[in-house]
């Protein structure tokens, strides 16, 4: 993105061109933003045998998920849809590894079929898969005791987590292997997201290689995704140097006392694909109360929830006035719920400083890339939004179509 003659510009493109163009609400991804992102992990990243799993549930779009594809990229996944779709994108299936969450057993036989890696995250969920496949290949989920994240709802790790199996219960899950002579191959914990602590993961990190040390036979260690990106302007970007120099020298030498040299994996799923997306909405309504200025366009949380659903902060800008005079505003959506805020944060609704606003003006709400699109909803029968994608050619492509009524009531019986 860059600012050209007061308007937000992606590429040779301009949001209000492209509005113009394909209608708002819109998302626009810049492919050149998530190659440079994955680049840049595997150029910090010094250990020879380092393979990156892209956790796609930050967004599923093929058209992003082939950008990856080409870049060598592998990927997590938490169904057995989103299984289903990696393979038919062409993904190998020595790429993917399904990490479900209480997992049925259909999950679990369809992923054994196509030779998709099982990381289990319970006892009884290791022990359903040896009685499904006996002498099966397999990964075990660690909860290391330590979680970290931007919001509680996002850590992963630690005593009030519902997932993995806890780091104290090894004996029990050799047992199991030995029961069912199943083949552990790998051993994984994820502690949260949103995360600029790198103590955090690297305590994580010590008590997962603490577990994995006592396990003969590994194939890889998986110590899951969760690298934050600034959303705020007072943030600062995770120095990947130093934390790829120290994760990769740390795990050299655990390899080097295991005896073997193991893969590295991780699972990054925001920090791929979150600083290439902005979802673009024309301002329809201003309007004031004696203590805001409201900015009304037209979408709302059903595209993008993560400020109700977790204070979170998003950038926005004025892409038509890009340039104009500050003055606090609040935006908000055109969903008939009171959390319908886009500005917001862990106390609810801010006032922020933006270049003024009249109707008719695009605002942009930047850093939309992950958790946006897929998480979006259909709340008051209001379709979800076109994607697009600014290729790194400088072309656009439609990558997907703007839901019609017709797709809102398609499955009603």
């Amino acid at each position: 993105m860059q600012t050209s003659n007061n308007q937000l510009h992606f590429g040779p493109f301009s949001a209000e061109s492209l509005a113009e163009k394909y209608g708002t609400p819109l998302y626009v991804y810049e492919e050149e933003t998530i190659r440079r992102q994955f680049r840049e992990l595997v150029d910090h990243f010094g250990y020879p045998k380092f393979k990156v799993h892209y956790a796609m549930k930050a967004n599923y779009n093929p058209g992003i998920m082939k950008i990856l594809l080409e870049e060598g990229c592998g990927v997590d996944t938490v169904s057995d849809y989103e299984v289903r779709f990696c393979l038919e994108l062409g993904f190998p299936a020595e790429n993917i590894i399904f990490t479900g969450d209480n997992t049925t057993d259909e999950e679990m036989a369809y992923c054994l079929e196509k030779n998709v890696l099982v990381n289990v995250g319970s006892l009884s969920q290791l022990k359903r898969l040896g009685q499904l496949r006996s002498g099966a290949r397999v990964s075990v989920r660690i909860n290391p005791d330590v979680g970290a994240g931007h919001h509680s709802h996002c850590i992963t790790g630690g005593p009030h987590t519902k997932f993995g199996i806890y780091h104290d219960q090894l004996d029990q899950i050799k047992s199991i292997v030995e029961e069912f002579n199943l083949q552990l191959v790998g051993i994984h914990s994820h502690i949260g997201t949103g995360i600029f602590d790198s103590e955090k993961f690297k305590e994580a990190m010590d008590i997962t290689l603490g577990v994995a040390k006592q396990v003969e036979g590994l194939e890889f260690v998986d110590f899951g995704g969760g690298i934050g990106i600034p959303y705020r302007e007072s943030q600062s970007p995770v120095d990947l140097k130093e934390f790829g120099h120290h994760v990769s020298e740390h795990f050299a030498a655990f390899c080097k006392e295991y005896g073997k040299e193991l893969e590295l994996k991780i699972e990054p799923g925001r920090f791929l694909v979150c600083e290439a997306g902005t979802l673009l909405a024309r301002v329809n309504t201003l309007k004031e109360t004696p203590a805001h200025q409201f900015v009304g366009c037209d979408t709302g949380f059903n595209h993008l929830i993560r400020p109700m659903a977790y204070g979170s902060y998003h950038k926005v800008r004025n892409a038509s006035n890009m340039d104009g005079e500050k003055k606090p505003i609040v935006l908000c959506g055109n969903i008939c719920e009171s959390g319908d805020m886009f500005t917001q944060n862990d106390d609810g609704i801010e006032d922020r400083d933006v270049a003024e606003f009249q109707e008719g003006h695009i605002a942009a709400i930047l850093d939309a890339g992950a958790y946006g699109m897929s998480m979006s909803m259909q709340y008051n029968m209001r379709s979800r939004p076109a994607e697009i994608l600014i290729t790194k050619e400088g072309e656009q492509r439609l990558i997907r179509k703007r839901e019609s009524y017709e797709d809102i009531i398609a499955n009603f019986v």
